[in-house]
Formats: C-alpha cells, structure tokens, sequence
C-alpha cells in the first residue's frame, strides 16, 4: 500500500500565543465598538430609514407570529414609552406581505420584548451582535495571519468603521446577515484548520494515503450551514455566500489533499467530498431556513399562509405550497422593482463611498439652524486603503497562489458582485456593510506584509510598524471627525458641511 508523502513542515502553521493573550485585541477592539455604539442608542429617537417596516414588522411578529399592516400613522405612535404596547393600536386585522425573511427581524424583536417599543428596545439586539461582529472578526484575523496583533488591528478597524456603526445602531437587516456570514466564515476557516491537524497526527502516525484522502465527519462545517441559513433566512443576498463558501471549502479539500501528496486531488475531492457537502450544506442550510418561518408556518396568520387551503390533496402539504406562492410573489417584487430612490447607487461605486446614504437628516433645533444626522458613509480611511488592499490580494492569489487572499476576496465578491446583475433595480451602498469585514481581513493582509517578518532588517520593519502605527492613529482620527454624523449629534451648519467632503454625500 502506498504511504503518504513525507512533509517537513505540518499542514497548518501553529496559532500564535493563545489563552487570555490571543483574547487581548478582540476585546479592546469589542469595548472600542461598544463605547461608539451603545451611547446614545436611542438617538434619533424615532424610526427612521427601513426601521419603519423592520422594526414594525418586528412588533407583529411578536404579537402575533407574523406581519401584520400596522396603521398609517404609526410613525406618530412609535416610539413609545408605554409598557402595555400591545394595547395599542398600531395594527388592523390584515396580515402584511413583505419581502425579506423573517429571521432578521424576530432578532430585532428580542430587544423589543426586553425593553418595548422603543427606540433602544428595536435598535439593541442589533447594536449587540455590530459588536459581536468586532470580536469575531478579530479572532477570525488571528487565526487568517496567524498573529495576536493583527487580529486586534482588525477588530479595531472594523469597531471604527462608520458604515459598520450606523448599521449597528439602526434596526436594518444588512448588519444580521453580516454577522452570521462572518459565523459561516469563521466556522469554515476553523474546520480548515481543525482538518489539517488531524491530517497531520494522522500522517505522524504513518497512515496510507488511501486513508488519509478521507477526512471523515464535518460538524464545523455544519454549524456553518446553520449560520448560513439564518443568513439567508435574514434576507435572500445571504444565497450568494452559501455558494461562495461552498466552492471555497471544497476548493480548501483539495489544496489539502494537494499538500498531503495525494494522486489527483481534485478529482478525489469531487469524488469524496464535493457531493456530501453540497448535500449536507444546502440540507441544513434550508432546513434551518425553513424554521425561521416556524411563526408563519404555525400561526395561520401570516399573509397568503391559506392560500393553497381548499385544494385537491397533495402529497406536498398546503402550507408549504402556500409558502412556494409566497416566496414566488417576493421573487416577482424583487426581480422586477424598478423604483427610483434618491440615495440609490451603482456597486461599482460602493467600495470609495461615492453615494453613502442618508438614514435621518433634521435642519432646526431648539436654538435654531443646526444639522443632525444619520449618514451611513464608511470610515474612508478604512475603505480607501481596503481599496488598495484587495488590488493587493488579487495579486497575492494570482502570483503567489495565497489562499488567504483567495479566501477575502471570495468574501467580497460574494457580497458585492451579485448587486451588479441589477442594474435598474435600486440598491445602496450601506448593502456593502455585510462585507466590509471581508475588506478589513484585506486590510490586515496588507499590514502583514508592510510590518515584514523576522527575517527582514530592523530598519524595514521599523518603518513597517511606523507605517501601521500612522495609519491606525489616522482611522482613529476620522473616526472622532466623522462621529457626528454617523451618530446624530447636533452640529452647526457650517461643522456639518465641514464634513460632507464630497457633493455626492449630500
């Protein structure tokens, strides 16, 4: 029997130093990302932007188990201090047809039954899981470059992001699907790893290759599936990063058996693993899917939930054709809307923030002439220089075959190329929040190569590190600019206009 190819180095490089080390920079990242925003959380206070249907439908669903019309003037009524909410009227007897899944908007109904029908109470579930993102995200940097530093540094990024902390501070769903992305993500790359440990005790054990190609039971990647169906279940755009992530941990099992040595590794992998992963991944990614509609399903008050009742027996159930009518006729809105919007803007534009968008704008204040407002436009010092970076991974995969710059620019590209096939459909920039974390990993792939490695001179990697350290005190400093206006403070007209740099960001 043939044996395995002896490798001198093991299949995966050691993590760095780990324990309460490895947790330093995700946590001052994550308190940094709570300190901008978790204050003042409930400022603006009223709905504004999409909240007027997120963070309503959110309320039917908690009073009822699914949408329901609210009433016309419901802006008027909400927020509202009043504990018994429910004892408003804020909706009729008509259920609600809508256009995203509801598994984005039962999260944000958590706040709202911990703390009711206000402003905080439908904006902190998601504030919570913007600064989860920030942790995570960091964690996952460490483990891509295999540096305690690193990690931080993009945590920290990503914490001082302005896109990043609107989208936090406001009860949309684009923040949602981010984070269980990033859950798929983190879960996939930690499988990697997880794989090519074993692989490697494993191969010191002097086991054949024959046994070695079988990698055996995937439950990371499972949990990942999971993550993935509630991101779908949050809105529809997560579909593109269950194919993405797909071809991209398939893609990891054959550059594995690659390196093992294994004949032919790609035919193995689709011979051993590409069907059961897409089997076991689209499997449980639709059946979690399926139970984010468990209060539509079980409720009978949901819109169109009847409308197959009455037919000729079937062996498919009449709730779930009436779910197939329901699913067609939110493909029919989505596929053909054609609306003009104000803020509406080409992808192509997206990564320089040339069209952020305007979330809530108020120009008199008690004291008179003032500018408040809620401007979703990216820290450009994050996303400027994140342009720079993935030019950067680009050629890093294409020249140097590096996998991790493969594996951030499939993030991307599942994130932001799919918006290009609509082009008279309206989309806006603040879409661009569920990759930017992508973007930073970019980031910190740049970094990695211009603070040098140990081999280098002390000279290159101190304008390395004095580099980063320039560029990091510079975010910060846009960050502490631009806070206002992507916080709702009250500024004169003559500090706003100081900061719409741009006519296009008016």
């Amino acid at each position: 029997m043939p044996q395995a190819r002896q490798v001198d180095k093991p299949l995966v490089p050691a993590l760095p130093a780990g324990g309460w080390i490895g947790w330093i920079g995700p946590l001052v990242a994550g308190f940094i990302a709570a300190v901008v925003r978790l204050p003042n959380l409930s400022r603006p206070n009223a709905l504004i932007f999409d909240e007027v249907y997120y963070a309503v439908d959110a309320l039917g669903l908690l009073q009822f188990g699914a949408e329901r019309a609210n009433v016309e003037n419901i802006a008027e009524l909400l927020p509202t201090d009043d504990a018994n909410w429910r004892a408003l009227e804020l909706f009729t007897t008509d259920p609600q047809f809508v256009v995203h899944p509801p598994a984005g908007k039962w999260i944000i109904a958590t706040g709202e039954w911990a703390f009711g029908a206000t402003a905080f109470g439908w904006r902190i579930a998601v504030a919570i899981l913007g600064i989860a993102a920030v942790v995570l995200l960091a964690r996952i940097t460490r483990r891509l470059t295999r540096s305690n530093m690193l990690g931080g540094i993009a945590g920290v990024l990503l914490a001082l992001d302005g896109m990043h902390i609107v989208l936090s501070r406001t009860a949309l769903l684009d923040v949602i699907v981010g984070f269980w992305v990033l859950v798929a993500f983190g879960l996939l790359l930690w499988d990697r790893d997880w794989i090519r440990n074993r692989l490697d005790l494993r191969r010191a054990s002097g086991e054949t290759i024959e046994s070695l190609t079988r990698f055996g039971i995937r439950p990371l990647r499972w949990a990942a599936a999971v993550a993935l169906g509630l991101a779908i279940g949050t809105k529809w755009s997560g579909l593109w990063f269950l194919v993405a992530f797909g071809l991209l941990t398939v893609t990891w099992d054959a550059l594995t058996r690659r390196a093992l040595g294994i004949p032919r590794p790609w035919l193995a992998t689709l011979r051993l693993d590409a069907p059961i992963a897409a089997l076991s991944t689209v499997g449980i990614a639709a059946a979690t899917y399926l139970v984010t509609w468990s209060g539509w399903i079980f409720t009978e008050r949901g819109w169109a939930r009847d409308w197959a009742r009455g037919e000729d027996p079937s062996i498919v159930p009449n709730w779930l054709r009436s779910l197939w009518h329901y699913h067609a006729q939110q493909w029919q809105f989505h596929s053909t809307l054609e609306a003009e919007h104000s803020y509406a803007s080409n992808p192509l534009g997206w990564l320089v923030q040339a069209r952020p968008t305007s979330f809530f704008y108020e120009g008199t204040c008690a004291d008179g002439p003032c500018a408040v407002e809620v401007l979703a436009l990216g820290n450009p010092l994050v996303w400027w220089v994140g342009v720079a970076a993935i030019i950067f991974a680009m050629w890093r995969l294409f020249v140097n075959r590096d996998w991790r710059a493969g594996a951030v620019l499939t993030g991307i590209a599942a994130g932001w190329l799919p918006w290009l096939i609509f082009p008279d459909r309206p989309v806006f920039t603040f879409y661009s929040v569920v990759f930017i974390p992508f973007v930073v990993m970019a980031i910190a792939l740049l970094l990695r190569t211009i603070l040098g490695t140990a081999k280098d001179s002390t000279r290159r990697r101190r304008i390395g590190a004095a580099i980063t350290g320039g560029y990091l005190i510079a975010v910060v400093l846009a960050a502490w600019w631009f806070m206002p206006i992507w916080t709702a403070q009250e500024l004169t007209p003559e500090a706003w206009k100081l900061r719409i740099w741009f006519p296009s960001w008016i």
